[in-house]
């Protein structure tokens, strides 16, 4: 078995890095409490075991930091040296010091001598400094930090050598300054990259084994299909290519360069994208130095945002629009200046209208903003990138009217934003809508299943009408953090239908391009993957033996396409993929601030020039630079810490996560819900119920996300509430928002959703589950103190949250009138011409649901026909559409629905219907 490329990039096991920095901090953090214990013990057994202890996590975090640059292997050859010899007041003198210049980040800044005892107070002196960031005085543009990584089977005396000559480099005038991290195999490469987040840089140099000298399970169960002999026997140098190759798989964004000995200049004309530069053998530490500051600061660049702080500085004089350009109408005003208190200056001395003197055109971008969405391309991994300014729901029109005009087809998930929706009703695009798997007992839907997609593209290629279908709209991930296989999805559809485009709406999803676990399943990796998968010979073999075999099967039975994994002929395939982001909702950016990526092998010849209309005629010629600058700065900020960010965010989740699993109070009235609750059996290939084992951690996890068809985002925690009696509604107003200013955003009937971010931290997390035992004490308080009457009422309540759960209703269908086949077997429908003829008063009535009335023409055999969209706010997706025929089971779940927020809705009138006269009228006279 040969190494996996980057075109057929194995799912490993990588979860115990999840959970590393808890684990470093919380080591250094229980091993300061153990040395000051045995320095207060009297009792000798006492101090043995706490001496044993000492040991054992001593021996833990050298194995830690021995793929980390601070504290450095001499650091921890003091530690021991202390250790041994039974210093332990100045063993705990030297840890304590070693912890503040972790926690105050100082190392940071300046080297940090451990037997230098008398400059233990700097740290402290740091960690006021960072306490007072934000404070108008404070300083944040001190050179920012990094590691290298060099890979080299060095002596622990070469290993010195080498990083001296490497810190001799620095210069005050640099802009970045750096340590380095020396690894001595494969493994330990693959393994620093993964666990230490400050590795930015990466130096393959020479000869290296491929095992680390630890034997841990970790780092087998992190190399799953590998093949160890084919590495051990490969040269010295293939196994440096293959390193580099994994290396870009796991973190793409580090910067890697090749030092070889062999024939330097074949090894550069080789097709290896993921390395820098190639350097040959010489130790030039001059030129590889500055070339390494010079990738960084390529990442490091924020176009736009440094044109816009260079504008705010220029002296200007204004005469066109905004009189609060440059502050004027504020500084001069007697009552409008608190504006200024609470912003301060600069941000008004960045405001204009200019698209010159330096700045750009958002519409027809040829400076700093064009280089800001080509950064943003290169990060998120994709051909193009462009800026939106006023929220997703603008990129998704751009691109549906982009993409589809009058006439096509899309096939639609039902429970999409809204925006998608609208989108149709702009293009005059017929909704071909897909119906998700229901959670009945949550109130929630999960995702399209993939042999609901595939069943509907046969349903038009047997009704001639394949042609017509154009696009894929599906939600990446869902609210409630449901994610799709896009690269099975996108590879099945495409086998039936080879040009098939494809919008995933990632709004929630932007975060997950830089971490390895999730990065597979977003839409531009997986459309990266399938082009170079495609283009292989080995696919070539793949698929004629696929085709073969394909090809003996009876093509008008539908388990020939359903119950097997189709294959795409690669001759015909081509890669159209787009994905829209809220990069404000998961990143760092202004609100409103949205991206949309491009993978479109046909962009420049078929789209580029309807993309640009389309842009125009939905993006505002007055766009914010804030928002565009934060943009810019969100991007930066992703491609150099994104990596630590992200799996920061996910310790937060999965340490929430183990607290309601584990707390006995907390478990009786909040259930979290688990991979195997949100997700039925039918979808979990890897049979995984559960991503957390209380005896093994969160092992499982990366095995569900390499195999199953739908996968649960571990930050979105969902917690069934039903058996607090308190509705979501209630819960998160009355008891989390007005009680504890804890705010979130989505709730079900008897469910609530937090999700952390990257701005999450281990206090907020903290505070929540403080928040939570608090708030069960009271209804386990409740319980105690109420009498057999108000315990009826309380058990009442449970039962309806628990058990008295209406159906979620499938999407019913379009009236005949809305059908633009009617005899079709097809269920595509006309929203815009619906949407439109709802326009004439004359063609709707008003029809309330809440005091019978609907119901009785239900009953009476009437097709009641929405003229309007009625969206539940959250979640954001219609639960009707102009043309849909209402259902009971419709008018079930909305008389259930607990939200206040409902579009579309008028609670004095009713629900907006056509009368009949207006669908006799539009059926006798088809679109």
């Amino acid at each position: 078995m040969t190494i996996k490329t980057r075109t057929e990039a194995p799912h490993t096991a990588l979860g115990f890095y999840h959970k590393i920095s808890h684990l470093r901090s919380d080591t250094w953090n229980a091993l300061t409490h153990d040395l000051a214990d045995v320095l207060r013990s009297d009792k000798p057994r006492q101090t043995r075991r706490l001496v044993k202890a000492i040991g054992i996590k001593l021996t833990r975090l050298e194995i830690i930091e021995d793929y980390h640059a601070f504290p450095s292997s001499e650091d921890f050859r003091h530690l021991w040296s202390l250790f041994n010899e039974r210093q332990y007041a100045q063993l705990d003198k030297v840890v304590n010091r070693l912890v503040r210049a972790l926690v105050s980040e100082s190392y940071r800044r300046r080297p940090i001598d451990l037997s230098d005892t008398d400059a233990e107070d700097i740290e402290n002196h740091d960690a006021l400094a960072r306490f007072r960031r934000g404070h108008p005085g404070f300083n944040s543009s001190a050179q920012p930090y990094f590691e290298v990584l060099l890979v080299d089977n060095l002596s622990a005396d070469e290993d010195e050598v080498v990083r001296d000559a490497f810190y001799r480099m620095r210069r005050e005038e640099d802009r970045f300054v750096y340590d380095v991290v020396t690894v001595r195999s494969f493994e330990d490469a693959l393994i620093a990259v993964l666990i230490n987040p400050n590795i930015q840089a990466c130096l393959i140099r020479y000869e290296f084994p491929y095992k680390s000298k630890y034997n841990l399970s970790a780092i087998r169960r992190t190399l799953e299909g590998l093949s160890e002999m084919d590495l051990e026997n490969q040269p010295a140098s293939e196994r440096s290519i293959q390193l580099g190759a994994m290396i870009h798989q796991l973190r793409p964004e580090i910067d890697q360069f090749l030092v070889t000995n062999g024939e330097v200049e074949s090894t550069a004309s080789r097709d290896i994208d993921y390395f820098t530069r190639i350097f040959y053998r010489e130790t030039d530490y001059i030129e590889q130095h500055h070339t390494i500051l010079r990738a960084i600061d390529n990442r490091y660049r924020t176009p736009f945002f440094d044109a816009l702080r260079e504008y705010s500085r220029k002296p200007t004089g204004v005469f066109h629009a905004m009189p609060i350009s440059r502050g004027k109408s504020i500084t001069r005003s007697h009552w409008a200046g608190q504006m200024i208190d609470f912003y301060g200056i600069n941000i008004f001395l960045a405001e204009t209208s200019a698209t010159s003197g330096g700045l750009d055109s958002l519409l027809q971008p040829y400076g700093p903003i064009k280089r800001a969405q080509e950064y943003a391309a290169r990060a998120f991994g994709a051909r193009e990138s462009f800026f939106v300014t006023n929220g997703t729901s603008t990129a998704n029109k751009i691109v549906v009217q982009a993409l589809v005009k009058p006439g096509d087809v899309v096939l639609v998930d039902r429970d999409c934003h809204k925006s998608h929706h609208y989108g149709l009703v702009l293009t005059g695009a017929y909704a071909s809508y897909l119906d998700s798997y229901p959670l009945d007992d949550y109130s929630m839907y999960g995702a399209v299943p993939l042999k609901t997609i595939k069943k509907t593209l046969l349903e038009y290629k047997r009704a001639g009408r394949l042609d017509q279908v154009k696009m894929l709209l599906l939600t990446n991930c869902t609210f409630d953090g449901i994610v799709y296989d896009t690269r099975r999805v996108m590879e099945e559809c495409l086998a039936i239908k080879p040009d098939l485009m494809f919008l995933w709406d990632e709004a929630w999803f932007a975060f997950a391009t830089f971490n390895p676990t999730y990065r597979p399943r977003t839409a531009m990796n997986a459309a990266d993957t399938l082009r170079d998968r495609y283009r292989s010979t080995a696919y070539r073999r793949e698929y004629a033996a696929w085709k073969a075999r394909f090809d003996a099967l009876d093509p008008d039975d539908d388990a020939t396409w359903l119950d097997q994994r189709l294959r795409p002929d690669p001759d015909q395939v081509r890669i159209r993929v787009y994905a829209t982001h809220s990069t404000h909702k998961t990143l760092t950016s202004l609100r409103q601030g949205s991206m949309i990526h491009i993978y479109d092998q046909d962009f420049r010849q078929k789209v580029e020039s309807t993309f640009h209309e389309a842009y125009m005629t939905h993006t505002s010629t007055s766009p914010n630079y804030q928002i565009l600058a934060s943009l810019d700065v969100g991007r930066m900020q992703a491609e150099m810490e994104g990596f630590e960010l992200v799996n920061s965010q996910i310790e937060t989740a999965l340490s929430l996560r183990e607290q309601l699993y584990n707390h006995p109070l907390l478990k009786k009235y909040f259930q979290v819900l688990k991979n195997g609750d949100m997700i039925p059996a039918e979808y979990r290939q890897s049979g995984v119920h559960t991503f957390y084992d209380h005896h093994r951690g969160w092992h499982q996890m990366e095995e569900a996300w390499a195999q199953d068809e739908f996968v649960v985002d571990p930050t979105r925690v969902t917690i069934a509430i039903g058996n607090t009696g308190v509705d979501g509604d209630q819960f998160r107003t009355d008891y989390l928002m007005n009680q504890f200013g804890i705010q979130i955003n989505k709730t079900s009937r008897n469910t609530v959703l937090f999700m952390t971010n990257i701005g999450t931290s281990r206090s907020s997390i903290a505070y929540l589950i403080d928040v939570l035992i608090r708030l069960a004490k009271d209804f386990e308080r409740r319980w105690e103190d109420s009498g057999r009457s108000e315990r009826k009422v309380i058990e009442h309540r449970i039962h309806s949250l628990t058990r008295e759960l209406p159906p979620l209703p499938d999407f019913s269908r379009f009236h005949d009138a809305f059908r633009p086949w009617p005899d079709s077997a097809t269920p595509e429908g006309d929203i815009r011409r619906a949407y439109f003829l709802s326009y004439d008063d004359d063609n709707t009535d008003y029809l309330r649901f809440d005091n019978g009335a609907l119901q009785r023409d239900l009953q009476a055999g009437r097709e009641v026909v929405s003229a309007s969209f009625v969206i539940p706010y959250p979640p954001g997706f219609p639960v009707l559409v102009p043309g849909q025929v209402i259902s009971q089971e419709i008018i079930d779940f909305l008389t259930a629905l607990d939200v206040k927020e409902v579009h579309g809705y008028r609670p004095e009138l009713g629900l907006l219907i056509f009368n009949e006269q207006a669908l006799a009228r539009a059926a006798e006279h088809p679109a």
